[in-house]
């Protein structure tokens, strides 16, 4: 009797730390090097093109962020839905598979793809902790040639409760049961900001020098010293929001529920 309760002691400890893990939308290289050959699991890269083609991991495919911005004077501002799945699709990128994503290791390209997906109804989505730099120390397979998926019709289930307009945040302003919060560098912030919003830079997400996301009690720490309450609606913006994907993936899996991005960003902001 005694040793299945140790056995069931132990079982309990590596289910409390999987959970601990497992609540942010990431995968380390070591367990994402595992699904390489997986045909449920699809890599993607958001890098550029020229540094796609010079590494890039195998059977890795690559869709550079812009693809999926719009044309027109506010730069780095995403599609409307149609067209976003438009492109996913022509890239076959399945919203039935799980979906990891890379990037440069600054995971801003990769933090705005992760955000466009969960918009458009992607259930599966995860940011390879650590990007290229953490798939080599794990000695991950890495390729030069170019892969591709056949392409599909993407049918997207867009969850509208996630991204707000300009109109909806400007009446937000100076609203007591709103938090706007900037994520750019507090010098970007000093130059101008949505009225009434705080500084809270994405990078204070996230480990530099390993291009990993910073533990669960250091980003608790992060938002318990700007005040960002959960019972608070939170609007996050950067410059195009392609910053705020991440922040925004960080607060989601510590039960940030009421959490938003303004996509316009001060980009929009800044010519109305």
């Amino acid at each position: 009797m005694k040793y299945i309760s140790r056995i069931s002691a132990i079982l309990l400890l590596i289910v409390m730390a999987f959970s601990a893990n497992a609540q942010f939308d990431i995968i380390s290289a070591k367990d994402a090097k595992n699904l390489v050959k997986d045909d449920k699991v699809i890599f993607v890269s958001t890098r550029k093109a020229e540094d796609y083609a010079k590494v890039h991991i195998n059977n890795a495919i690559n869709l550079e962020i812009k693809s999926l911005y719009q044309d027109g004077p506010v730069e780095g501002l995403l599609m409307n839905a149609a067209d976003m799945a438009k492109v996913l699709g022509e890239n076959g990128i399945d919203p039935a598979k799980t979906i990891i994503i890379y990037d440069n290791g600054k995971y801003v390209y990769a933090g705005h793809l992760y955000f466009a997906l969960k918009y458009l109804g992607y259930p599966n989505v995860k940011i390879l902790d650590g990007h290229m730099s953490g798939w080599r120390s794990v000695r991950g397979p890495v390729t030069r040639s170019p892969f591709t998926k056949s392409a599909l019709t993407v049918t997207p289930k867009v969850n509208s409760s996630i991204m707000v307009d300009y109109n909806y945040t400007k009446g937000k302003v100076n609203n007591a049961g709103t938090i706007i919060v900037d994520v750019q560098s507090p010098t970007e912030f000093a130059e101008g900001h949505i009225p009434g919003a705080i500084n809270m830079e994405y990078k204070l997400f996230i480990n530099e020098e390993s291009t990993t996301l910073k533990s669960k009690e250091e980003i608790e720490k992060v938002l318990a010293d700007h005040k960002i309450a959960k019972n608070k609606e939170v609007i996050l913006y950067c410059a195009s929001s392609a910053r705020a994907g991440t922040v925004y993936l960080a607060m989601k899996g510590l039960g940030y529920n009421n959490l938003k991005i303004y996509e316009g960003g001060w980009n929009q902001w800044k010519t109305k």
